[in-house]
């Protein structure tokens, strides 16, 4: 989808210098203490002086005129390029700016230098932002945040991420034997219980309002937690230690027909996340699922195909190797939320181990392994059955005329492509490997 939108805006602006620190306007005395190892000296001050506002004669045409050279410039003399920023934008090469020190937002010929100040540890993260490709085209909203950003409580919502209308994730550790993860005990609607302990690969799932706990065990846990509301918060959670501490004790006593000193030892305040005793040691294993191997990288699905209680949420779990790329595919009815588990990924939007993407129903979308260990992400839908719709097979099982007409194609192209979803597809892992011939097939086959 491209949209096209015309903004008019009141602006203040102030031309920033190319220093990174401006010349000092005052007298300074001698001050040795340091500061992150740098000597800062404090101004001495015996009374005030000057203006707030400056002076009356800098408005109107009475001042005298600015100077317009002789200063500071934005230019960039020495600016050394990455492999594959010179070539055309709309290949969208992924460039690697952990070789230069200062990297400057030039693709192609589109882009100019710039001096900075610039937090280059986070240009080097999302490259892609900083020097857009040419494809990219009118604004679309933000869909990524990384989990590192989110305040203890950890966890991703609206609050983080404005598009996350459909879903919300959680990620929480919990110390050997606190209570919140990995032994389950639930009880439903119907008093039927259970009790289940689950480890690393372990998928689990509680309808909305069954109440439920969940304990680690002696080596303690980490886990990630999707919500089918993008508002959920884990302040407002439902907890047994609140209910009793907002309900009368005369009233709780009736309901438990016990007396009021049974309540003598109830907590203060909520309880949260708490340590525990020692829990004995006694759902579906997303681990020990058998993956479906495609050239290049592995995918296994949980739905209610295989996990029936699942009802509303879908999961696909992706290895994907270097080079390789998730087929360009949407879905029709649901969001989808990918959590980037390791190591690092890339599209137009920069991924890194521990990011979490946003992706609306119908947005086209790819995913790209540009280092050189594999990646490994899991992407969330809610709905009952993991679907989508692959576009080299749409375009496959479309007459093929309709797709000469519409994109130009050449029959030699349509012959190769699959009547059967592929789910990835095998790259070069030389991901620059086209500057050197962008007409030729360097993209997916190798250079070797």
């Amino acid at each position: 989808m491209k949209q096209a939108a015309s903004l008019t805006f009141a602006t203040f602006s102030l031309l920033l210098t190319a220093l990174s620190a401006p010349a000092p306007q005052m007298s300074y005395g001698e001050n040795p203490d340091q500061v992150n190892g740098v000597i800062v000296p404090s101004p001495i001050t015996t009374g005030t002086s000057g203006s707030l506002y400056g002076l009356a004669n800098l408005l109107g045409e009475a001042t005298a005129a600015s100077s317009v050279s002789g200063g500071d410039s934005a230019i960039v003399s020495d600016h050394p390029l990455v492999n594959g920023q010179e070539a055309d934008s709309k290949l969208g090469l992924y460039l690697d700016f952990n070789s230069v020190q200062n990297p400057q937002p030039i693709r192609g010929t589109s882009g100019q230098t710039d001096p900075g100040p610039n937090t280059y540890e986070y240009v080097k993260l999302n490259t892609d932002t900083f020097a857009p490709p040419r494809t990219d085209s009118g604004d679309i909203p933000q869909a990524q945040w990384p989990m590192g950003l989110s305040h203890n409580r950890f966890g991703q919502n609206t609050d983080q991420l404005p598009r996350a209308m459909a879903m919300a994730g959680v990620d929480m550790c919990l110390a050997p034997n606190a209570y919140r993860s990995v032994r389950l005990a639930a009880v439903d609607e119907n008093g039927q219980s259970s009790i289940n302990d689950i480890s690393a690969g372990d998928i689990w799932f509680f309808p909305a309002g069954v109440p439920h706990s969940i304990q680690a065990l002696d080596e303690g846990c980490e886990f990630l937690l999707v919500f089918d509301d993008g508002s959920f918060s884990e302040d407002g959670t439902f907890l047994a230690s609140e209910l009793f501490l907002r309900n009368p004790k005369e009233d709780l006593s009736k309901n438990l027909q016990t007396t009021i000193s049974a309540f003598e030892h109830l907590q203060l305040d909520q309880l949260y996340i708490f340590p525990s005793t020692l829990a004995p040691a006694d759902i579906i294993n997303l681990l020990t699922q058998q993956p479906y191997t495609v050239p290049r990288g592995s995918i296994k699905l949980i739905d209610t195909t295989n996990f029936p209680i699942a009802s509303d949420l879908a999961a696909e779990l992706v290895t994907n190797e270097p080079g390789a790329i998730r087929e360009l595919h949407w879905h029709l009815t649901s969001d989808e939320i990918t959590v980037y588990m390791a190591p690092d990924s890339s599209r137009t939007i920069d991924y890194t181990a521990g990011d979490v993407g946003y992706i609306p129903a119908s947005n086209s979308h790819y995913i790209e392994n540009t280092r050189t260990e594999d990646v490994i992400f899991l992407k969330v839908l809610k709905q009952h059955k993991f679907t989508d719709i692959s576009i080299a097979q749409w375009l496959a099982l479309t007459p093929r005329q309709v797709v000469k007409d519409t994109l130009g194609l050449l029959d030699s192209t349509l012959d190769k492509l699959p009547r059967q979803k592929t789910y990835l597809k095998p790259g070069n892992r030389n991901l620059t490997a086209l500057a050197g011939n962008p007409n030729g097939t360097a993209a997916y086959e190798p250079s070797e």
